[in-house]
C-alpha cells in the first residue's frame, strides 16, 4: 500500500496547541510560522509545557501582522509584530541566539496565564539561529531540527503496547505519514513527498512532556508513553519515537501526497 501524508501540523507558538494544516509551503527553515513564538524567562530561556503544562492550552492564530493568543479564562489578545522592537538573547537548550522581544501587553498577558513573569520572544524577519552543521540553514525556536516525522504504524504499534489509545499529537509530529510499517521511518534517509525532498537525521529523543494530554494539559497517572517506550525504545540512556528531519529541497506539501523512499540508512 502507497504510503501517504496523512497529517501536516505546526505549532506557531512553542509548546501550544498544533494548527493542523491541509496544505503548506515548506521552506528549508521548515513550515512557515512554526513555533516562530517562544515564552521565556527574563534572561531569555525557554519556558515550555515540560514544565509549564497549561502552555498546551493556548490556542494561536497567524495573521500577515501579528499573533492571536487564545486560552482558558482569559481575554482573546492581539500582537502586533512592530512591537517586537528589541533584540534580545534567546536560550533553547543552552544554545544562544537573538531574538526580539517587547511586546509588553503579551508579557502582562502570559504572565497572568501562568502566573508568574514571562516574555513572549518572536524570532524575527531575518533569524539568527541555525541548524547545527549547516550554518547556511536558519531555524526558529524548535529544539533541535526543523521537522518531526511519525509514521501512523509507530503509533499503533506503541498504543498495542501502552493498552489504550493515545493521540499522535501527544507527540508533536510536524509531519504524519499513513500506510507505514512500525518504525519504518527510522530506517529512512531521504524522503520524497511531492515536489519536497527530506532528509531524517536522528531519532527524536522523548521526554515528559508526552504523559501530558494535549487537550487538558493533565499528565497521566501511569507515566504512559513513556513507561513503554522505555521497555522497547531506548537508545542509549534516551527514549526515541519519531525521527528529527531537515529539508532538503522545499516546495508544496499537501495531504494526501504519496511518500517515496530515496534512501535508506546503512
Amino acid at each position: 500500500m502507497t504510503m501517504l501524508l496523512s497529517a501536516l501540523y505546526r505549532y506557531p507558538l512553542k509548546s501550544c496547541r498544533a494548527q493542523a494544516l491541509s496544505q503548506s509551503q515548506l521552506e528549508v527553515r521548515g513550515l512557515p510560522q512554526d513555533r516562530e513564538w517562544m515564552i521565556a524567562n527574563s534572561a531569555g530561556v525557554q519556558i515550555t509545557a515540560r514544565t509549564e503544562p497549561r502552555i498546551l492550552l493556548i490556542a494561536t492564530e497567524v495573521t500577515p501582522d501579528g499573533l492571536w493568543l487564545k486560552a482558558p479564562g482569559m481575554a482573546d489578545l492581539f500582537v502586533v509584530l512592530a512591537l517586537f522592537n528589541e533584540l534580545h538573547q534567546a536560550d533553547v537548550w543552552e544554545t544562544e541566539f537573538l531574538a526580539r522581544r517587547g511586546a509588553l501587553d503579551a508579557d502582562a498577558w502570559l504572565s497572568a496565564y501562568l502566573n508568574q513573569t514571562v516574555h513572549l520572544m518572536w524570532l524575527g524577519l531575518e533569524p539568527h539561529r541555525r541548524l547545527k552543521n549547516h550554518p547556511d540553514v536558519a531555524i526558529s525556536f524548535v529544539d533541535t531540527y526543523p521537522l518531526l516525522i511519525i509514521g501512523e504504524g509507530s503509533l499503533q504499534a506503541l498504543n498495542a503496547r501502552v493498552g489504550r489509545e493515545l493521540a499522535m499529537l501527544r507527540f508533536r509530529p510536524n509531519l504524519v505519514i499513513a500506510n507505514s510499517a512500525p518504525f519504518a521511518e527510522d530506517t529512512w534517509q531521504r524522503i520524497r513527498i511531492g515536489e519536497v525532498e527530506i532528509e531524517l537525521a536522528k531519532a527524536c529523543e522523548r521526554c515528559l512532556m508526552t504523559t501530558l494530554d494535549p487537550d487538558t494539559a493533565e499528565r497521566t497517572k501511569d507515566s504512559e508513553p513513556l513507561r513503554s517506550l522505555a521497555k522497547f525504545r531506548k537508545m542509549g540512556a534516551a527514549v526515541v519515537f519519531g525521527q528529527n528531519a531537515r529539508v532538503v529541497q522545499g516546495g508544496a506539501l499537501q495531504l494526501g501526497l504519496p511518500v517515496e523512499v530515496l534512501s535508506y540508512k546503512d
